[in-house]
């Protein structure tokens, strides 16, 4: 079968890899759409793990199963699924209380060397994939594409739960990428009123479709000024850092209110994860700076199932699509700044 392989920093090969062979207790699924998170960027920028001999990427899968294992019942031939990366332990500190995404040996599909992702023709999902992963069916009528995208929905969604995002909200999103845009559908969607911060012209264009109040250039306007003189002196409800940039959390410091949240969305880069910020107003402000990682398992049937009703806008987010020859061209247009999701079709 044919795969996308990441062999070095930016580097991809497309090999022809052995077909898989169906598990006893698992199944085969033929992938028809995977996206490109900003996290693939990430380890696209970084190269594969030192060691792993390449590796294939791709978490946020959909397809359809074409081989079944003879001891699996919860799934059957034909059966359309969407997967996400998370496989927990079910063991850990965390795990036991159910608080899965922080699992202390978390392994995630397309991430983790030894757990091939979905930039292939197929992949296998194993029994610890069955039982200890993310894998739903999909709704009747969602296409492959849109159930793709579930994936990065469930973080947003999930955020924006733990931000208690809400009626009347005044809520700042700094990064208008794929998941920024989310952000500004799901934070309007609760009631709240969106301002979004984005240096590139062509992303602040793409994320007008989704319906924010105001938009910031902050390489031309100081960021912090604005929130402050659009929410009357008093600051952001909520500001919400989606981008990989440590002086965004810097600036939501400084730009929510008193009593606010700051959650932290963006990872920063590895070589380089730390931040300022200003301890006294967090502590006299009583300000919570909150890290929003992942999501629980259930809420990707949450996700499937707004995508199904209409609910979360796909359609707005996908920009692009390409071929799974065409992946270093997927690559460079997703970090390129004039897209927003990019699907690999397979």
């Amino acid at each position: 079968m044919k795969a996308a392989v990441l062999t070095g920093v930016r580097q991809f090969e497309i090999r022809e890899l052995p077909e898989p062979v169906v598990p006893e207790d698992g199944l085969v699924l033929d992938v028809r759409a995977c996206g490109i998170c900003g996290s693939d960027l990430r380890r696209w920028k970084e190269g594969a793990p030192t060691g792993s001999g390449g590796i294939v990427p791709g978490h946020e899968a959909a397809g359809v199963v074409t081989a079944v294992g003879p001891r699996t019942t919860e799934f059957a031939f034909g059966d359309r699924l969407a997967v996400a990366p998370d496989i927990h332990c079910g063991q850990c500190f965390y795990c036991r209380r159910g608080q899965f995404n922080l699992c202390d040996d978390l392994r995630l599909l397309g991430i983790t060397p030894g757990y091939p992702g979905g930039f292939a023709e197929r992949i296998v999902l194993t029994r610890e994939v069955l039982d200890r992963g993310i894998v739903r069916r999909i709704p009747d009528g969602l296409s492959f594409d849109h159930a793709a995208v579930s994936e990065p929905c469930c973080s947003v969604l999930a955020c924006h739960d733990d931000a208690s995002t809400g009626q009347g909200d005044t809520v700042v999103i700094l990064g208008a990428g794929p998941v920024g845009c989310l952000h500004v559908f799901v934070a309007r969607s609760r009631g709240a009123k969106v301002i979004v911060s984005e240096p590139n012209p062509v992303r602040r264009q793409l994320a007008e479709r989704f319906g924010p109040e105001t938009m910031i250039d902050p390489s031309k306007e100081n960021a912090i000024e604005v929130v402050k003189q659009w929410t009357g002196g008093v600051g952001a409800d909520v500001v919400i850092c989606a981008n990989p940039i440590a002086q965004t959390q810097t600036d939501a410091v400084m730009m929510v209110r008193k009593g606010g949240k700051v959650m932290l969305f963006g990872g920063l880069p590895k070589a380089d994860p730390w931040v300022k910020l200003d301890g006294n107003r967090i502590h006299y402000g009583q300000i919570q700076v909150i890290g929003s990682f992942s999501y629980l398992p259930a809420m990707h049937a949450t996700a499937l199932e707004l995508l199904s009703q209409g609910r979360l806008p796909a359609d707005k987010l996908i920009t692009h699509s390409f071929s799974l020859d065409q992946i270093g061209q997927a690559y460079e247009t997703a970090a390129g700044g004039d897209a927003l999701k990019v699907i690999i079709r397979i």
